[in-house]
């Protein structure tokens, strides 16, 4: 019942990454909906690699009660095959994510602080306009809701770290 197709899906996309091609696009899938073939699931892999997502939310689909699909038993997909089919979508995800995190690395980003790294005392985090978190050296006191700019040093899928430029 979705609303779009793998093409329209695409162009949108297209038009956001030629208007902002530093948008972070993030998204959500669920493996194993009732009926999903082989085919289907092939289809979400090409859609992960075309689009290769910031973050992408997966899950692997359980009934819920009082919904069409959970009345679909004749559809529904054996666990093994759901579980098999997380284990191939996740770390596509996280390569993803860090590709998509790498860009950063050697840029200095415009980031609004937050908080206290809760790992490390000695650092703070805060987030690009991107929403990516950045982890770097820095007083929650002096910097909580500044923006500052921070040279990016080291990219993980989920997270930045870098240097406070001070100027």
């Amino acid at each position: 019942r979705r609303g779009y197709t793998y093409e329209s899906y695409m162009r949108i996309i297209s038009k956001i990454r030629k208007e902002a091609p530093d948008a972070s696009i993030c998204g959500d899938v669920i493996v194993g909906f009732p009926g999903e073939s082989d085919e289907a699931f092939q289809r979400t892999l090409d859609l992960m690699e075309e689009v290769k997502f910031d973050n992408l939310n997966t899950f692997a689909y359980s009934p819920r009660p009082n919904t069409e699909a959970a009345l679909w038993d004749d559809l529904q997909i054996p666990d093994s095959v759901k579980s098999e089919r997380l284990q191939i979508v996740q770390p596509l995800a996280t390569k993803h994510a860090l590709e998509r995190s790498e860009r950063y690395v050697g840029r200095v980003e415009e980031v609004l602080v937050e908080d206290r790294n809760p790992k490390n005392v000695d650092q703070v985090v805060g987030r690009t306009r991107q929403g990516r978190q950045v982890y770097f050296d820095g007083t929650l006191g002096e910097l909580r809701g500044r923006l500052v700019r921070v040279k990016i040093e080291n990219a993980r899928p989920w997270s930045l770290e870098g240097a406070m430029v001070v100027e």
